[in-house]
């Protein structure tokens, strides 16, 4: 749109007529619209935050009850808490040392520990799947090593023709 230098006032009038209606309906929209659209942005920034699950403690074995006894006691002791059961078996203490020694830009410190703790099967690092992805490779058990195939007639090299989509077939990519 080009610019025009010689406005007259009737389209300077125009124009700021123009430009006050705009504003008039943006400003109607919002007190007729205004609390709607805050009430969807707060729904949305509320399911936007992750949910809390509640932990679950183990459940400890009922006490017997107590007998009364006429000899009195000191005051009680401190009701010991339930251990926080984690999601993750414990580091073993010679793969946590790793962690502390040299920097990762090294390949040393965090990266070791990370490629060292990655070695192992979930099955030693995790006390059940966490995510449902975990299912496919739970328990699988030590992988197995596929001999290679002797025959060379029988091994396909690719899935695809070498020879293009629209091409003839060649007799190589046939498989009898």
């Amino acid at each position: 749109m080009l610019r025009q230098l010689n406005m007259d006032t009737v389209q300077q009038n125009f124009w700021k007529e123009d430009l006050l209606r705009e504003k008039m309906l943006r400003c109607d929209w919002y007190r007729k619209y205004g609390s709607m659209v805050k009430a969807k942005q707060k729904a949305k920034a509320a399911a936007r935050l992750p949910l809390r699950l509640p932990t679950l403690y183990p459940k400890t074995p009922p006490s017997p009850p107590h007998a009364p006894k006429a000899v009195p006691r000191r005051a009680p002791s401190p009701v010991l808490k339930a251990p926080v059961q984690s999601e993750m078996y414990p580091v073993l203490p010679a793969t946590r040392a790793l962690l502390y020694e040299g920097i990762s830009h090294d390949f040393q410190g965090r990266y070791n520990y990370l490629n060292t703790r990655k070695l192992d099967i979930p099955e030693m690092r995790y006390v059940f799947p966490i995510t449902s992805n975990f299912s496919y490779g739970w328990q699988l058990g030590p992988p197995v090593k596929q001999e290679p195939v002797s025959c060379k007639m029988c091994r396909i090299e690719s899935f695809f023709r070498k020879n293009g989509a629209f091409e003839l077939l060649d007799p190589k990519d046939l498989v009898l």
